[in-house]
C-alpha cells in the first residue's frame, strides 16, 4: 500500500450551503480514494466583531503545511483580506500543489473554475429582456472576493449593453451573509428611491432574506418586484416563491479539486475540467419552470423540512443541556466530562480537545497571540467511546495522536475567548460541523466554559493570596498581628480549658535604629529578616511565631514546661552567633527576650499575657542598656 495522501483545506463558514456542497464533493472523493483531509475552519465575519474574529482566524495558524501533500484553498469564503493573504503566502512558501476556486489571481495555483460570469450575464439579460425590467438594484458580495467582483462586473456589462444606467445608490455591498439581504432592503427603504423592477442578488442567502424583508414591508415577489439569487441552494429551490437562481456543479468542483492534487502527488498530469453554471428561472422572477412539481416531490420536501425542524429542535435541546451543565462545573475534570457526554451524542469517530499548555495562565501579550508555536495538551480524547488524554504534544503535530489510516475527514475549529486563543478541537469522521447549524454555538459554549474556568482559577488564587496577605507578614514570611491573634487565641482558649502551661515569649531586636541610621533601611529590613529566620529555626512543632511590630516578635508555645524559656533563649542566642558569623556585617545581630511560662487563669486574656512578656523583655533591654552605659563610663 502506498503512502497516504494528506490534504489541508482552508475555509470559513462550514455550515453554509455553498461551502457544504463543495465539502461534500471533497469528502466523497477522499473517502473513496483513502485520502486524509483536514479542514482548518473558522466562523470569522459571522458576529460582526473584529475582536472575536481575531480568535476565530487563529485557527489557520494551526496548519503545519510540512505535514501535507497538497492544499485546497476555499479562501473565497474568507472575507478578511489580510487573513486570506497570510494563508496564500504561507501556501506559496510551502511550494505545495494548491487548488483555488474561481480565482485566476494566483498563477501558482490551479483554478477550478465555474463560469459564473456568463451565468450572471444570462440572469440579468433574462430579467431585462424577458420581464421588461428597467430599474435594477444589485446586492453584492464583498469586493475582496473575486467571485463577487466578477458577478458585479457582469451585472454592469449587461446593464450597459441594454442601455440602462447603473445607479451607485442602488448597489449594496454585503459579505455574502444572509443578514446582508435584510440590510440591503432596509437601506433601500431609507434611501427615498423608487421601487426597482428587480433586486439582483449575488447569492441565494442574501436573496432569501431580501424576499422575506420585502414581504414584511408589504411588497409581493414577483408581482411588485423581481428577486433573483445565485447558487440554487436547497432553501432557494424550496422557498415560496421558489427562487430564480444559478445552478453550479459545486460538489463536482470539490471532487475535481481533490482529484487534481491526487494526480499531481501521484506523478500524473492533472485533468482540469472547465465547468458551466446554468440559470434556473422560476417563481421569484415570474417564471414557473423551477417550481416544485408533483405530489411525490412536494411530499419529499415536506418530509425533509419536518426532519430538519425535528433535528434542529433536538440539537437545540442538547445544546441547552450542555450549556446548563457547563455552567454548573467548577473544575476541569467536571467540564471535560460534560463535553465527553455531549460528544457521544453527535456521531463522530473521534474528538480531541487540544489546548495551549498555558491556557489557564494569566494572559500576556504573547499568550493572546494567534501563534501556535508552543506545547499543547489534549486533556480529552474521545475515540469510539473510549476516553484518553495526551499530556503534551508539539503544536507542529496538530493531532495529539496520529491518524493511522487513510480516508479520514477531520475538522479543526478554534477555541478562544474574544481575541484570547485557548486552543482548538478536532472532530474526525463525523458530519456535525457541516450538517448542524449549532456547531458554532457548541464551539462558543466550550470556549466560554474554559474561559470561566480560567477566570475562576485566578480568582481563587487571588483570594488565597489575599487571605495569606491578611495573616502573613510579607517581609519576614511569619504571621502578622492579625494572623497571630486569629490562630493563637484558639490555642490559648484550649490551654485555659485544659489547664495546660503555655509559654509566651516577646522578642525585640536590639539596635535597629542604629542599623537604619548608619546603613539604611534596606539593611535594617535585612537584619529583621535574619532575626525572623533565626526565631523560626528555634520553634517547636506546637509553636507559632508572629512579627508583632517593626522589630518585635511574639512566640506562643503550647504544652510548655518549666525551663523551656531558658532553653529557647540559649538556642536563640546560639543561632544568632552562627548567623552573625555567616553574614559578616559591621553590626551584631542581637535581641532582648522576655518569656512567661504559666497556666493561664480563666480571667486572663492572651493580650494580657503578651503585655506581661513585653514587660519582662523591656526589663532585659533596660538592663542591657544600663550595662552598656556602665561599661562606657569606666
Amino acid at each position: 500500500m502506498g503512502k497516504t495522501v494528506n490534504i489541508a483545506v482552508f475555509v470559513a463558514g462550514l455550515d453554509e450551503e455553498y461551502q457544504n456542497n463543495i465539502i461534500t464533493g471533497i469528502n466523497d472523493f477522499a473517502r473513496r480514494n483513502r485520502v486524509n483531509v483536514s479542514y482548518f475552519a473558522a466562523y470569522g465575519g459571522m458576529l460582526d466583531s473584529k475582536i472575536f474574529d481575531i480568535g476565530e482566524y487563529s485557527m489557520y495558524a494551526v496548519a503545519n503545511l510540512e505535514c501535507f501533500d497538497g492544499v485546497i484553498l476555499m479562501t473565497n469564503t474568507i472575507n478578511d483580506m489580510a487573513v486570506r493573504e497570510r494563508i496564500i503566502n504561507s501556501v506559496k512558501e510551502a511550494k505545495l500543489p494548491a487548488v483555488v476556486f474561481d480565482c485566476a489571481d494566483y498563477p501558482e495555483f490551479i483554478n477550478i473554475s465555474i463560469d459564473n460570469t456568463a451565468a450572471m450575464r444570462n440572469m440579468v439579460r433574462h430579467v431585462i429582456q424577458e420581464h421588461g425590467a428597467k430599474v435594477l438594484n444589485y446586492i453584492s458580495g464583498p469586493m475582496s472576493n473575486p467571485e463577487a467582483v466578477d458577478r458585479l462586473n457582469a451585472f454592469r456589462e449587461v446593464m450597459a449593453e441594454n442601455g440602462l444606467a447603473v445607479e451607485e445608490g442602488r448597489i449594496f455591498y454585503g459579505e455574502f451573509r444572509p443578514y446582508d439581504g435584510k440590510a440591503a432592503i432596509e437601506q433601500y427603504m431609507n434611501s427615498g428611491l423608487a421601487l426597482p423592477d428587480a433586486f439582483i442578488c449575488a447569492n441565494d442567502a442574501m436573496a432569501l432574506t431580501a424576499v422575506s424583508t420585502l414581504e414584511k414591508y408589504g411588497f409581493c415577489v414577483p408581482l411588485d418586484v423581481i428577486v433573483t439569487g445565485f447558487d440554487n441552494t436547497y432553501s432557494a429551490r424550496n422557498y415560496c416563491p421558489a427562487l430564480t437562481s444559478v445552478k453550479r456543479p459545486l460538489e463536482r468542483a470539490g471532487s475535481a479539486a481533490c482529484s487534481v492534487i491526487l494526480d499531481i502527488v501521484s506523478g500524473r498530469e492533472p485533468e482540469i475540467e472547465h465547468m458551466e453554471a446554468e440559470c434556473v428561472f422560476t417563481e421569484s422572477c415570474g417564471c414557473n419552470n423551477g417550481a416544485i412539481g408533483g405530489v411525490s416531490e412536494f411530499s419529499e420536501y415536506r418530509k425533509r423540512t419536518y426532519n430538519k425542524i425535528e433535528d434542529s429542535n433536538d440539537n437545540v435541546h442538547k445544546l441547552n443541556i450542555l450549556s446548563a451543565r457547563l455552567a454548573e462545573t467548577e473544575n476541569t475534570d467536571d467540564t471535560f466530562a460534560v463535553i465527553r457526554d455531549f460528544i457521544a451524542e453527535i456521531g463522530c469517530e473521534r474528538f480531541a480537545l487540544c489546548l495551549k499548555e498555558d491556557w489557564q495562565e494569566a494572559f500576556t501579550g504573547s499568550a493572546m497571540s494567534s501563534d501556535f508555536d508552543c506545547e499543547m495538551t489534549a486533556p480529552l480524547i474521545w475515540d469510539k467511546g473510549e476516553t484518553t488524554c495526551v499530556e503534551y504534544f508539539p503544536s507542529t503535530d496538530m493531532y495529539p495522536e496520529p491518524l493511522e489510516t487513510g480516508g479520514n475527514v477531520s475538522y479543526f475549529l478554534p477555541i478562544h475567548f474574544k481575541e484570547r486563543v485557548l486552543g482548538y478541537f478536532i472532530i474526525t469522521n463525523g458530519d456535525f460541523p457541516i450538517t448542524n447549524l449549532l456547531c458554532h454555538t457548541f464551539a462558543m459554549d466550550i470556549s466560554n466554559s474554559l474561559e470561566n474556568l480560567r477566570k475562576l482559577s485566578h480568582i481563587n488564587k487571588a483570594m488565597e493570596e489575599l487571605n495569606r496577605l491578611y495573616v502573613i507578614d510579607p517581609l519576614c514570611n511569619v504571621y502578622n498581628r492579625n494572623g497571630f491573634i486569629k490562630l493563637a487565641d484558639d490555642m490559648f482558649r484550649t490551654s485555659v480549658a485544659k489547664k495546660r502551661k503555655i509559654m509566651l515569649t516577646f522578642i525585640d531586636m536590639d539596635g535597629l535604629k542604629f542599623i537604619n541610621d548608619s546603613y539604611g533601611h534596606n539593611e535594617g529590613d535585612f537584619a529583621i529578616q535574619r532575626l525572623a529566620d533565626v526565631i523560626k529555626e528555634c520553634l517547636r512543632s506546637d509553636s507559632i511565631c508572629a512579627r508583632f511590630g517593626g522589630d518585635e516578635f511574639v512566640v506562643f508555645q503550647q504544652k510548655a514546661s518549666d525551663g523551656d524559656d531558658a532553653a529557647f533563649e540559649r538556642k536563640l542566642n546560639s543561632k544568632m552567633d552562627n548567623i552573625n558569623a555567616i553574614i559578616c556585617k559591621p553590626y551584631t545581630l542581637s535581641a532582648s527576650v522576655g518569656s512567661i511560662i504559666k497556666v493561664p487563669a480563666e480571667e486572663e486574656t492572651l493580650y494580657s499575657i503578651i503585655k506581661q512578656a513585653d514587660a519582662l523583655m523591656y526589663d532585659v533591654k533596660k538592663a542591657k542598656k544600663n550595662s552598656r552605659t556602665a561599661m562606657e563610663s569606666k
